[in-house]
């Protein structure tokens, strides 16, 4: 069993920086693959970036490719989303995801555990 929280939400104007943060519960958190999902309003729930359990492999959605960064501290049990140059429509509740699975969660059926989300409000 694996519990998520996520921290680091907010309000930020467009062009600006947030780091989100992910704790994870569970001393078998670094045999976890973890990902984020983000969820705007009105709109299905989707992918933004995965990491290894290692750290070694990373996969983005092509709309955050070069812009977000994801990381993980697995002594820390905790992983980051480095967010930069942020978008109005970048705007969404932003979830943490864990996979027991060899492969990166990249879609919502590969995610085992969820956190409870997020809010990030991009303002133009």
């Amino acid at each position: 069993q694996v519990q998520l929280v996520e921290s680091g939400g907010g309000l930020v104007q467009a062009g600006g920086s947030l780091r989100l943060s992910c704790a994870a519960s569970g001393r078998t958190f670094s045999s976890y693959a973890m990902g984020w999902f983000r969820q705007a309003p009105g709109k299905e729930r989707e992918f933004v970036a995965a990491m290894s359990w290692s750290g070694g492999n990373t996969y983005y959605a092509d709309s955050v490719k070069g812009r977000f960064t994801v990381s993980r501290d697995n002594a820390k049990n905790t992983v980051y989303l480095q967010m930069n140059s942020l978008k109005p429509e970048d705007t969404a509740v932003y979830f943490c995801a864990a996979s027991s699975r060899p492969a990166l969660p990249t879609m919502i059926h590969d995610v085992e555990y969820w956190g409870q989300g997020t809010q990030v409000t991009v303002s133009s």
